[in-house]
C-alpha cells in the first residue's frame, strides 16, 4: 500500500510505508512508553513520558502523509515539436572543449538546456554519422531524452568511412512532416548540433527540404579552428575511448570546426547559427507557440499537511528536552559523591 492513495474525504493519506508495518515498528515502542508512564510518579517524569508517547503518535500521523483534496498545481506546457540532430562521428569526442574535455560534453550541456527552455514540450533526437538514426520519437519524457543522451557514444573509429554532416536531412524533414500531419495546431523547431566537419568525398546535403515546415530552431557548432585530438572509440554503451588517439600517419589526428558548413545548414533551415563556448549559454529563440500555465486537476491534487505534523513532532521534542534540561542540575547533585570533610559526609570515625 506504500505509494497508494487512500482518501477519507477530505483528507487524504499516502503512507510511506504499509500501514500493517507501521503498526508493527509502533506498538512495542508505545507499550514501553505506556507501561514507563503508568509506574513514573506524578510531576515531571510523567509530563516527560506523556511527551513522548505523544511524539511517538505523531510520528505515525507523520509516516502517513496527510493531506486534503482539492488543491491546484501549476503546470507550463509548450505547444512545440523540437526536433533535436547530435553528430555522432568522431570528431564530436575532439577535445577542444573547455579545459580539454570533449565536444560532446558541451552538446549534452546545450541540450539540457534546451529542454529547460521549453517546458512540456515534445522532443524527438536524431543522430548521424554514416547513417542517420532516429533515437526517440517524439515525446514528452525528457527523462528518456536524457538517458539516451546519456549513453550516447560516437561511431567505432575502426567503421568509420566517412560521414556527411547533411546526412539526416531527410530524416528530419520526414519527422517534422509527420509531426506537422498528426499535430498541425502545433509549432516546430529544429536544433542542428555538430562541428559542421565533412569526411566523406560528396558534396553535404541540404536541408533545405524542412525549412517550410519550421518555425524556428538553431545551428549550434563545436570546437576550435586550432583543433582537438580525437580519442579511439572501441564501442558499446557507455564505452570511453580506448585510450590512444586517432593518428594521422604518425601523429594524432586534429579536427576542427567548420563555421562555413554549419552556417550553410543555418541558412537551409532559415535559423541563426551560433558558435559555442563554454562559459556562455546558448542563445535560444522563444517557442513559437506561447508556453502556457495551466491549472491542473483541482479536484484530484492534494495539499500535502506533512509539515505541520512534522512542526508538532519538532515542538513535543524540544517541550521534552526543556523538561530533561530542567532536571539535570538535581541529577547531577545525586551522582556527585559526597566530598570528604562536607556537612554531612561521614568521617573515619564513625566508619563501623
Amino acid at each position: 500500500m506504500a505509494g497508494e492513495t487512500v482518501t477519507l474525504s477530505p483528507l487524504t493519506l499516502q503512507p510511506v510505508i504499509h500501514p500493517l508495518l507501521l503498526l508493527a515498528l509502533c506498538a512495542p515502542v508505545a507499550f514501553v512508553a505506556v507501561r514507563c508512564l503508568l509506574h513514573a510518579r506524578s510531576g515531571r517524569p510523567r509530563t516527560s513520558w506523556s511527551l513522548r508517547l505523544a511524539a511517538l503518535l505523531v510520528c505515525a500521523v507523520l509516516a502517513l502523509r496527510p493531506g486534503v483534496t482539492g488543491g491546484e498545481t501549476e503546470t507550463q506546457t509548450t505547444d512545440t515539436d523540437i526536433v533535436i540532430l547530435v553528430d555522432t562521428t568522431a570528431s564530436i569526442v575532439a577535445e577542444d572543449w573547455g579545459d580539454g574535455e570533449p565536444r560532446l560534453a558541451g552538446v549534452r550541456s546545450d541540450v539540457e538546456r534546451i529542454v529547460a527552455a521549453y517546458p512540456g514540450a515534445r522532443f524527438a533526437l536524431i543522430t548521424f554519422d554514416a547513417e542517420p538514426q532516429l533515437r526517440l520519437p517524439l515525446t514528452t519524457d525528457t527523462a528518456a531524452l536524457r538517458s539516451a543522451l546519456e549513453v550516447l557514444t560516437p561511431e567505432v573509429t575502426r567503421q568509420s568511412r566517412g560521414s556527411s554532416i547533411g546526412i539526416a536531412h531527410d530524416m528530419l524533414a520526414q519527422t517534422l512532416r509527420s509531426a506537422a500531419e498528426t499535430s498541425p495546431e502545433r509549432s516546430r523547431m529544429a536544433f542542428y548540433l555538430g562541428d559542421g566537419e565533412q569526411t566523406a568525398e560528396s558534396e553535404p546535403e541540404s536541408f533545405a527540404a524542412s525549412a517550410e515546415l519550421l518555425d524556428a530552431g538553431a545551428v549550434l557548432g563545436y570546437g576550435t579552428t586550432e583543433g582537438g585530438r580525437m580519442k579511439e572509440q572501441v564501442g558499446g554503451v557507455g564505452a570511453p575511448g580506448g585510450g590512444g588517439y586517432i593518428l594521422d600517419g604518425s601523429d594524432p589526428a586534429v579536427s576542427t570546426i567548420d563555421e562555413d558548413a554549419l552556417r550553410a545548414i543555418a541558412d537551409d533551415l532559415g535559423v541563426p547559427y551560433e558558435h559555442r563556448i563554454p562559459d556562455a549559454a546558448p542563445t535560444l529563440p522563444e517557442a513559437p507557440t506561447s508556453t502556457t500555465t495551466r491549472a491542473a486537476g483541482s479536484a484530484g491534487d492534494v495539499i500535502d499537511l506533512s509539515w505541520a505534523v512534522a512542526l508538532l513532532l519538532a515542538a513535543l521534542l524540544a517541550a521534552d528536552a526543556a523538561l530533561v534540561a530542567t532536571a539535570l542540575p538535581a541529577v547531577l547533585r545525586v551522582a556527585r559523591p559526597a566530598r570528604a570533610g562536607s556537612p554531612g559526609a561521614p568521617s573515619k570515625g564513625d566508619a563501623g
